[in-house]
Formats: structure tokens, C-alpha cells, sequence
């Protein structure tokens, strides 16, 4: 079993993001779970098939998302390239990393002729390019910087964007809320502060601030954490208190138990569920 978390610019319209998991399953895919944030205008799936399967499955839902997102106007907080922004293969240890970079590959591919959408890989695939490389600057600046796509067109699709692809192991997405009054310079002084390359950077962690209109402006400090074992949740829950208190925090889709360890008790975090749970339940 192989998992892919597709990162799509939608996070408002619940029609929308059921027509795409509608997709997703129908073509093969179990789904593990589904989380929409109105503020980051974005929902990211989490999804199991076998190899040979996942890729197919991932080309009928982004072929309802390019379908129905037109980035064209997105006024969403997250940076992003396309309506089906990133769509990684997730291989949960390394003896199925090499069937990852085979369905990603095949992904891209797909996406590609069938689409018509310009993928760009990144990561171990495209000797360790990053997604913040690809995405800074938004869908106007990649196409500005001419760079040639690993699959599909030259141009980007004038609704659709760009595709970024990869194969690797578990990322967690993990997001901080600060307590009152803090606002949104403060989150992202905060941000760039713990940040890998920041002055107190912890390593392979991206970070970003801002308010979120949907839940009353609230400051948020949104994390990426690519590697759990080297930059586990409690450390960056220690981080973030050495600048500003925290409210609760929130777990973006599904993360490997071992991120939790040593969590402290007195975080109250929204969505917490792991991927040993949601694979034990497809048993």
C-alpha cells in the first residue's frame, strides 16, 4: 500500500471537494482523510491503493479539480502553483520507496498527456528542488522563470496551473495558534525565526504567518515538518512558546505516531489523528 496526500486550491466549496473525492474513490482509492481550511483556501486528501492504482486514482480526482479550480482569482493565504498544487507519493518506510518514485513518475506523466497540465517534480526526484523553490512568487513567477516541466506542456494551464509531484516519506503539517492579542506580524516574526535558516532554525521545518479571518483573526503559525525524527511536534511547540503563547494547534491530515512523542499535554490539538490509526481502520 502506497499513500498520496493531493494538495488541491479549494478549501470553500464542499461540492467542489466532494466531486473530487467522489473521483478519488470511485477510481480505486480509500480515503483516509480530508481536511479543508476556508482561510488557506486549500484541502489536502490522504490516500491509500496499491501500486499501479494510486496513479490512476490521483489522475480521475485532478481531473475533477482542474475541471472545477480556476486559480485565476484565489484568494486563499496558502502559496501555491495550481488547482492541483502538490501531489506527492508517500512511502511509509524504505523498502517502498522505489514503488513511490515509480507511481510518482507515472503521475506525472499522466498528468501531463491527459491533463494537459505542465508537472514539475521536486524533492529526491529533482535532485532535492524544493516546493518553496517552485512556488515562490506564485503561478505568474514560475511561468516568468521559464523553467522546463519534467512532464506536459511548456506553458501552464490559464486555470489549472501547475502540478508539483514527488515521492517521499511522511511530511507533517502541523499549524500553532497564538493566543490573544497576538496578530499576524507577530506570527510571521515567529515564522521566520524557526524556519530552517532562521536564526533559531530547526531543521527541515517551512514555516509561515498569518491571521485567519474565519476563526476571528487568530494568529497562526503554519509548519510543514519534513523530517518528524529529526524535528519532532514537541519541539516546535517549545519553540513557538519561547515567543508568544499558544491557544491550541491543529493537525493538517495525518501524521506518523512518532511525531507525537513527547507532546506536551497541555496543547489541545484540533484533528489529531495518526497514520498507523487510519491504516489500521481500512483492515
Amino acid at each position: 500500500m502506497l499513500l498520496a496526500v493531493p494538495n488541491v486550491s479549494e478549501g470553500r466549496d464542499q461540492a467542489t471537494l466532494k466531486a473530487i473525492g467522489d473521483a478519488f474513490i470511485e477510481a480505486g482509492a480509500r480515503l483516509l482523510d480530508l481536511h479543508a481550511d476556508p482561510d488557506h483556501h486549500r484541502a489536502v486528501f490522504t490516500l491509500a491503493a496499491p501500486p499501479g492504482a494510486l496513479a490512476q486514482a490521483l489522475l480521475a480526482g485532478a481531473r475533477e479539480a482542474v475541471a472545477r479550480i480556476d486559480i485565476s482569482n484565489h484568494p486563499g493565504a496558502h502559496p501555491h502553483v495550481g488547482a492541483v498544487d502538490v501531489a506527492p507519493v508517500v512511502h511509509l518506510d524504505d523498502g517502498r520507496r522505489g514503488a513511490a518514485a515509480a507511481e510518482a513518475l507515472v503521475l506525472g506523466d499522466l498528468l501531463g498527456e491527459e491533463l494537459g497540465v505542465p508537472v514539475f517534480l521536486y524533492g529526491a526526484l529533482a535532485g532535492g528542488r524544493t516546493r518553496a523553490e517552485l512556488r515562490r512568487g506564485g503561478p505568474g513567477a514560475l511561468a516568468a522563470r521559464e523553467l522546463t516541466p519534467d512532464f506536459g506542456p511548456m506553458a501552464l494551464h490559464p486555470t489549472a496551473g501547475a502540478t508539483l509531484v514527488a515521492a517521499r516519506p511522511p511530511l507533517v503539517a502541523f499549524n500553532v495558534e497564538l493566543a490573544p492579542p497576538a496578530t499576524a506580524a507577530e506570527a510571521e516574526e515567529i515564522a521566520a525565526a524557526i524556519r530552517e535558516g532562521g536564526p533559531e532554525g530547526l531543521p527541515g521545518v517551512r514555516a509561515l504567518g498569518l491571521a485567519l479571518p474565519a476563526r476571528g483573526g487568530v494568529a497562526q503559525v503554519s509548519f510543514n515538518i519534513e523530517d518528524h525524527r529529526a524535528t519532532p511536534l514537541s519541539r516546535v511547540v517549545e519553540a513557538v512558546r519561547r515567543h508568544a503563547p499558544i491557544a491550541e494547534a491543529e493537525l493538517v491530515g495525518l501524521a506518523p505516531q512518532q511525531a507525537f512523542d513527547g507532546f506536551p499535554d497541555d496543547v489541545p490539538v484540533r484533528n489529531r489523528r495518526t497514520i498507523e490509526d487510519a491504516l489500521e481502520a481500512l483492515a
